[in-house]
Parts: structure tokens; sequence; C-alpha cells
């Protein structure tokens, strides 16, 4: 199966579909086709190139949910080694929109978890599109406590659209779910690292987040609405979703420059999906880095760096009393 197309590379997909078919003509009548085709692929590694290095942060948005993108269980599996699945929170049952479990990093042993989405139909209700449920969240927390138990660092990856806003979430207590983690993640005393893979959305993204590191994948996006419902919101209308995009500043290279993440973790060229391997191996390398950097310090400055990086978030500003006429 090809790998779908965005919006934006329509010019991309018409010149690969141009050098598909010559090279299929010159196989079926013997031609010989190399220089043109050289001067076609010149040409599409060129528009490539202008494509992907000048992209808008909606386009951005578009990588972010491409359908083919890695899941969290596809960098399990390739930047892993001995995955141990973990499941449900003792509470109320198993919520596969997260997963998680004991895994070797690097011949270090850490706890993984991650938002999981489906490939088809069938997969995403059964992942409920990456989108968890309080349960979910409860598991996410019983495996960091069983982290914090043993010693041993916690890597997350983070990739929803949201935190499910169904009403059986609600009244099994969502809020309180996602507020729980964001206390005892603020507070653990082992190396936490997370990476934003693909969207990062609001509370339901930010309740495996709250990191001593925090990185993104160059294409990711991290932010509390989408541009959609930020355009309904503010313009009133879909159509502002570009506009909504880049004042929302959710792109990777944004939120390094106002200090929000960490690092920014390279994708090949044209997005993860493109080079799945690749893609694989630059988070692999990114995040045991930073979990052996972490690990050379003691359990009470990586509390104290946590809790200062998360205090310097934002400004705070007093407007003088207004003074009556």
């Amino acid at each position: 199966m090809s790998t779908p197309h965005l919006e934006f590379e329509k010019d991309i997909a018409e010149l690969e579909a141009q050098i598909a078919r010559l090279q299929a003509m010159a196989r079926k009548q013997g031609l010989e086709a190399g220089r043109e085709l050289r001067v076609l692929e010149r040409r599409l590694e060129a528009l490539r190139l202008e494509a992907y290095r000048n992209l808008t942060p909606v386009e951005r948005v578009q990588l972010a949910r491409h359908p083919k993108r890695p899941y969290a269980l596809d960098y399990i599996e390739g930047a892993f080694t001995d995955f141990v699945e973990l499941h449900g929170d003792r509470l109320f049952r198993d919520d596969e929109a997260v997963v998680g479990g004991w895994a070797r990093l690097e011949g270090r042993t850490v706890m993984v978890i991650g938002h999981q989405k489906g490939r088809d139909m069938k997969q995403n209700l059964r992942r409920n599109f990456g989108m968890p449920h309080p349960e979910g969240y409860r598991k996410a927390l019983r495996l960091m406590r069983l982290a914090e138990k043993f010693g041993h660092p916690i890597v997350t990856l983070i990739d929803t659209p949201g935190a499910y806003p169904g009403i059986g979430a609600e009244e099994r207590g969502q809020g309180e779910a996602i507020a729980m983690n964001l206390r005892e993640m603020a507070r653990l005393r082992v190396p936490t690292v997370a990476v934003v893979i693909g969207e990062g959305g609001s509370g339901g993204a930010l309740a495996l987040g709250v990191a001593d590191r925090v990185l993104m994948l160059e294409n990711a996006t991290y932010s509390v609405i989408s541009p959609e419902g930020c355009a309904a919101i503010l313009w009133k209308t879909n159509a502002a979703k570009d506009k909504a995009a880049e004042a929302m500043k959710i792109t990777a290279a944004d939120l390094a420059a106002l200090g929000v993440i960490d690092e920014v973790v390279p994708e090949p060229l044209g997005g993860a999906h493109t080079d799945p391997a690749q893609a694989v191996a630059n988070l692999r390398a990114a995040v045991a880095r930073h979990v052996a950097e972490l690990e050379r310090l003691s359990p009470e400055e990586r509390r104290r760096r946590r809790w200062e990086k998360y205090e310097r978030m934002g400004v705070w500003r007093e407007e003088p009393a207004a003074v009556a006429p």
C-alpha cells in the first residue's frame, strides 16, 4: 500500500507519479530513460527540500497526524528491547489507549509508557483513537510508582489528540486522574524523560509530560487545543486554523525557543513515516543520552531542577488597579 500524500505534498506526488510512469514505460518498451529519470529525480529532490524545510505550523500538524507515522509501540519495538507489557489500573479496567511496561534501553532497565493509536478502524476502536479514559492515566501512574519503587528511569511517549471527553470518563474522574498524574510526576525521585512523538493534545498529553526532560520530534505538535478548536472558538470558523496554528506556537521549534521543551529530535526528510528506522534511531539516541545525564544527578537535585524548570514557564504580570474617576 502506498503512503498517502498530504495536501501540501500535491506537487511532490505528481512528480513521483511522473517518474513512476516513465520507469514503467521504459521497462515495458525496453527503452533507456536514465538521463530523463535523473533530471526528474533531481527536480524531485529539490522540491522535497524546499517543501519540508519551509513547513508552516499547520503543515506540521498534518505530519504529526499522518496515518503512517510511527506510534508508541513502533518506537518501543524498535528503540527498546525485552519489553514486558503490564496491564490494568487495579481499579476499573485496562485502557488500551495507554501502553506501558518494563523494557531495556541500551542495557538499562526503564519503565516505558505511551499513548497508542490504531492503524485502522478496528484498531482505533480498540485504542479509542489514542484518547485515554481515566483508567489509562491511573494505569500510567501505577507503572510510574512501580518504577519509583525499584529505582528505574521512566520514559513516556506522548501522542494523543487529548483525553477522552465522554460521559463515562467524566463520571470516573477524568480531571482528577490527570491532576493526580501532574502532581505525582512532579514528585518522582527517579529520572523522567518525555517525548512528544506525534500529537501532544491538552491535559491528555500533559498527564504523561511533567518530566525532567521533555523532547519533541521535529514534526510533532504540543498545545492546549487543536488549531481547529482554537479557530472555532476565537475566529468562529474552521477556515482560520492556519492563523490559529501560527498564533499558538505549537511546533517543536517554537516551543524550544520558549523553553517549554528541552530538545528537538530530528526526523527524516518528509517526516518520521518516510524512514521509520531512522526516526527510531534518532529517538533512541536522544532518550538514552538524557537518561544517562539525569542518572548522574542525585534524586534531590533532579526534583529541585524539575520544580525550577516548570516554575520558570510563563510570566506573571499584575496590572495596576484602575483609578476611579
